[in-house]
């Protein structure tokens, strides 16, 4: 099979028609639609369903597409490794984070010593960033929490602690901290199912047998510190997350014995690429 057919067929599915595909591959739609038909021929099948101008992957063209993926990322490292001849000269290393706090200073770092390497950053929710890794959208992840998936290779980065912050009238707000049992029956803003400083400090308060009001369930970090600026309850972040703001006081947690810890991810079939290990390093 040659990789050309391989590579309309992944731009096919990936774009999600044939004229998006064929743009993205630099080909005329003719083409781009021949090789996959020729792909079809070959075997006497379908890859696609065409219902009007939509197009669906059929069930072999579901189970095909992670496997051109592959061949299409191996392609990849090959041609980064034939030329560049193994030296670091250049490449793009794209990457993929729920956030900008953590990936913008491993980015800053990194290229102080790879100043050639163009990276990309891909911002997502946790279930996305993990979905694009695995689709090879993305070369690494970084997440909060530890994934034990065999599949991901997961480097430490940093620890960082749980905080609370209220608005500055709060009268949590003139102390230093406080205490985890304080937290009963006080209006209390969450953030979405999936958020890893949700699950912490769930997790805790269920242990504590505290149990706060929650008055609102809030899908952004801005969206809750705005929130928590209009007084409408506390909020709760990690600390390397914390954006100060005149209207709102950050507030430790007695202990800090509620954390998030950021790892980098990538996929344990990748671990060996010179590129993704020049940033996990």
């Amino acid at each position: 099979m040659s990789t050309a057919k391989m590579r309309a067929f992944l731009a096919v599915a990936r774009h999600g028609s044939f004229s998006a595909g064929a743009r993205a591959l630099g080909l005329s739609q003719p083409t781009l639609t021949t090789q996959v038909q020729s792909m079809e021929r070959q075997y006497n099948l379908e890859l696609f369903h065409r219902r009007g101008r939509r197009i669906e992957l059929s069930d072999v063209g579901r189970q095909l597409l992670p496997i051109a993926q592959a061949m299409a990322a191996l392609d990849l490292e090959a041609h980064n490794l034939l030329r560049d001849s193994g030296r670091l000269d250049s490449g793009e290393l794209k990457l993929g984070a729920v956030g900008p706090f953590h990936v913008i200073e491993m980015v800053d770092n990194y290229r102080q010593q790879y100043p050639r390497i163009d990276v990309s950053i891909r911002v997502g929710n946790s279930a996305q960033v993990l979905a694009d890794l695995e689709s090879y959208v993305t070369d690494i992840a970084v997440l909060a929490g530890r994934n034990d998936d065999p599949g991901l290779c997961a480097v430490h980065y940093a620890r960082h602690a749980i905080i609370l912050f209220a608005h500055h009238e709060h009268p949590f707000a003139a102390r230093g901290s406080v205490r985890l049992d304080e937290l009963e029956g006080q209006p209390l803003l969450q953030r979405e199912p999936g958020s890893t400083t949700r699950l912490v400090l769930e997790q805790a308060l269920i242990a504590a047998q505290v149990f706060p009001r929650i008055t609102m369930e809030i899908g952004s970090r801005e969206a809750l510190r705005e929130a928590v600026a209009r007084g409408i309850g506390l909020g709760v972040v990690s600390e390397a997350e914390y954006i100060p703001d005149p209207r709102i006081r950050a507030i430790r947690i007695d202990g800090d014995s509620l954390y998030t810890d950021t790892f980098m991810y990538c996929l344990t079939e990748r671990r060996s690429s010179r590129l993704i290990t020049s940033f996990l390093m």
